[in-house]
């Protein structure tokens, strides 16, 4: 062990701080090891060959949340629209739809609408953002001739503007399209903002013999972090079921048409929904942390990334400040052993051992900082859970399968896309 520079002022300090002052001391926060779940997905990955940052899913874990969403909605009237963005793999999102037995997508970019042609030409597809029209445009050029059903998918837009350009392009390739209208339920980043303007959108679209009205999508991803979750769902219900009122006055029965609301922290709270007949669910399955919400309790994190120990530093000396150490481990003992990882570590948090965290004495993400009770070294894994899917399941490569002994399969990603 590496003898630390020795000031006594900043030893007498630091005995202060931890005997004198105590209250002032952080919290040991070290718990040991891995518990026994992550022990076993360590062993499983060593018995693999792994040796680079790796991302983790559960297969055990993703079963059971695909069970737990279509527990959820067998006894009520909504349909589940899959989210591809938040299962960027073929198989994994092979995975969802069988066992849920959904055949509706919901695609964010070009790159999938290309991919779900290939991948599931039989989907019904429908647009979670309104996309440019240079992007459509060039995606119904190529697949105008197309027989599946993909290719033909539901356009969202909520904009005069955007309509115009839709049923231009319509127009250019003597191509029939589809559209769905968002309407604004409170979240206030897209959709038409009221009643009015939704229906100067169904006047405009009515008037062009290309188009076709769809549906409506109302998304409502701020419910969740409502002072009130219930209150604001209940805004949320009048606004949307005032503009599927609207949509049946206009243009008659639309019970047939694609009325989309929800997403995976809001779903749960629609299952009574009057209005809506399906909900886009797509994160709920691998729970990322972003999604630890009391309306997906029943759904468990399957999904981790793996970042190998390249070296441990006890104690963690402090570049330029040698002398601050052990007065800073006196205040805060999670200070005390660092762990540089391999790197690439997406946007996550360490979640095992526990008592990790990134050292802020070392800024951003260069070491993570634990105290003498974390039992980590070289070699060993640190596991992290993604604050979020879409986007970090593609930093990784090859996805690594866990059926609860063994790493079983690699599922392969969709191509890079924003």
């Amino acid at each position: 062990m590496k003898t630390l520079p020795r000031n006594p002022l900043l030893l007498r300090a630091a005995a202060l701080a931890a005997n004198v002052l105590p209250g002032l001391r952080e919290k040991d926060r070290g718990a040991g090891g891995h518990d026994a779940y992550f022990a076993g997905l360590q062993a499983a990955l060593k018995r693999a060959g792994v040796a680079q940052p790796t991302l983790v899913v559960d297969l055990q874990r993703l079963e059971a949340n695909i069970g737990a969403v279509r527990a959820a909605l067998a006894p009520t009237k909504l349909a589940l629209r899959v989210v591809t963005k938040s299962l960027p793999a073929p198989a994994l999102l092979d995975a969802v739809i069988e066992g849920t037995g959904a055949t509706r997508l919901m695609v964010f970019n070009g790159v999938m609408l290309d991919e779900m042609v290939g991948f599931r030409p039989d989907a019904d597809v429908l647009t979670g953002r309104p996309l440019p029209a240079a992007q459509v445009a060039d995606f119904v050029h190529r697949h105008a001739n197309s027989g599946a059903a993909a290719a033909r998918p539901q356009w969202l837009a909520d904009s005069p503007e955007r309509l115009k350009q839709y049923a231009e392009i319509a127009r250019a390739n003597d191509a029939p399209l589809k559209v769905n209208l968002e309407f604004d339920v409170g979240l206030h980043r897209g959709g038409l903002q009221d009643l009015a303007a939704l229906a100067q959108a169904i006047d405009l679209l009515k008037a062009e013999p290309l188009v076709t009205i769809t549906g409506l999508m109302g998304y409502d991803a701020h419910v969740s972090g409502a002072r009130s979750p219930e209150a604001e769902m209940g805004r949320v219900l009048a606004r949307y079921g005032a503009a599927v009122k609207l949509l049946a006055e206009k243009l008659g029965d639309v019970s047939g048409m694609t009325l989309n609301t929800a997403g995976s922290p809001t779903y749960a709270l629609h299952l009574t929904d009057p209005f809506a007949n399906e909900v886009s669910i797509g994160s709920a399955f691998v729970k990322p942390t972003h999604f630890d919400l009391p309306t997906l309790a029943t759904n468990q994190p399957a999904a981790f990334i793996a970042q190998p120990v390249l070296k441990v530093m006890d104690p963690a000396i402090f570049p330029r400040r040698e002398d601050l150490t052990a007065a800073f481990n006196a205040l805060d003992p999670n200070s005390r052993r660092g762990f540089f990882l391999y790197g690439g570590y997406g946007d996550a948090r360490p979640v095992s051992p526990r008592g990790l965290r990134f050292s802020a004495i070392y800024g951003g993400r260069s070491m993570l900082a634990g105290s003498a009770k974390v039992v980590l070294e070289q070699d060993d894994f640190v596991f992290m859970r993604p604050t979020e899917s879409e986007g970090v399941f593609l930093q990784f490569g090859d996805i690594a399968v866990y059926d609860g002994e063994n790493i079983s399969a690699w599922w392969p990603t969709f191509r890079i896309h924003a």
